[in-house]
């Protein structure tokens, strides 16, 4: 099934309760929270994440890219985010710090750089709920999808379908309406979009222009 998160890094941060109601028919939002040291960029924290949370009924996807993860996920999920979504570069006890996720009842999901490999890491795949393939260096929205990250993804699908295929795909950075079709078909199947939707002047139509170009979605 396909899922679409646009992300609010693109949005109007000075208005984002609008920004939210402009993208009633996401499957859920995704928050990218930086901290500038795992990445090069700074934008916004769990106080920040609390007040999108009782602003908007959509699920909340939470994408952490900081340090420390093992110390600071287990409180967006405490949140009430519905998906939480830590850096394997950034965790010491990744498979622990899923399972805590899902015992405060959140999803839990593991983001994986373009640089880092995933082979090494799918020992953990059944702990999961979703594993997130970046297709672009994490810290700005705005960057091209780099391609050379379709066999990943592929990588990726092949394992999830080996354990059943209830672990969801996602893919994040440059997603727009050329390129999330490749995205598909190497196995993707929840797309963070965010410059693609907030840029359009209708963001709920962008999304459902997006959905059109996967077949059977």
């Amino acid at each position: 099934m396909t899922s679409i998160h646009p992300s609010i890094l693109s949005a109007d941060f000075a208005n984002l309760a609008a920004e939210l109601q402009r993208i009633s028919s996401a499957d859920a939002v995704h928050v990218d929270v930086m901290d500038n040291h795992f990445v090069p960029n700074l934008t916004l924290g769990l106080p920040v994440v609390k007040a999108i949370r009782e602003a908007t009924d959509l699920p909340l996807d939470i994408h952490l890219m900081i340090d420390d993860a093992d110390r600071w996920a287990p409180e967006y999920s405490e949140a009430g985010c519905e998906s939480v979504t830590f850096h394997i570069e950034a965790a010491a006890r990744p498979r622990e710090l899923a399972r805590i996720l899902r015992s405060h009842g959140s999803k839990a999901a593991m983001a994986v750089k373009p640089g880092t490999e995933l082979e090494p890491h799918l020992e953990i795949l059944s702990e999961l709920d979703m594993l997130l393939i970046m297709t672009v260096e994490p810290g700005f929205g705005g960057q091209s999808f780099m391609e050379a990250m379709l066999p990943k993804i592929t990588a990726a699908r092949q394992a999830a379908d080996d354990l059943g295929g209830t672990v969801a795909i996602q893919v994040d950075g440059g997603i727009n309406r050329d390129t999330i079709l490749r995205a598909a078909e190497a196995g993707a199947d929840t797309f963070v979009a965010g410059s693609a939707v907030y840029s359009a002047a209708d963001p709920d139509a962008a999304i459902a222009q997006l959905r059109k170009l996967i077949p059977g979605s």
